[in-house]
């Protein structure tokens, strides 16, 4: 199974993220120009949490509240799960089922180096079942 560094490998290496201080309404802004559906939350180089689409539709539409005047900080989720490079792509997938979230930070050496996603994952475990079955087919035909 693949570890975390080598899914890092693929992605693009830049870490989309917001200020605490930003509003919502700019997180969804910059979401929605990269296609992607969480932010971390950076205060300087410290990762002070994760702003997710969830977090918006629980926490801004359903309380009432308005984009352009809500901060980051006020509704994203700070208690966030990390993970180290070091960690397998099933590592990852365990996680997220367990805690029911779709994007995991990774964090090495105390520095946010990444960040792998539900699709991240799904994705190299399809790409190792293909080859595990590529594999043993042409060991059966071979």
């Amino acid at each position: 199974m693949k570890t975390v560094a080598q899914v890092l490998q693929r992605k693009a290496l830049t870490v989309l993220g917001v200020g605490p201080e930003d509003t919502v309404f700019d997180a969804l802004r910059l979401m929605a120009e990269h296609d992607v559906g969480a932010l971390l939350v950076m205060d300087g180089e410290r990762l002070a949490g994760i702003f997710s689409e969830r977090d918006y539709a629980r926490k801004v539409i359903l309380m009432g509240k308005a984009s352009r005047d809500t901060r980051v900080r006020d509704i994203m989720t700070e208690r966030v799960h990390v993970v180290s490079p070091d960690n397998t792509v099933d590592d990852c997938l365990g996680i997220m089922t367990d805690l029911r979230v779709r994007h995991l930070p990774v964090v090495q050496g105390g520095r946010v180096v990444g960040v792998v996603s539900i699709g991240d994952a799904v994705k190299e475990t399809i790409a190792d079942q293909r080859f595990q079955i590529q594999q043993l087919e042409s060991y059966i035909s071979g």
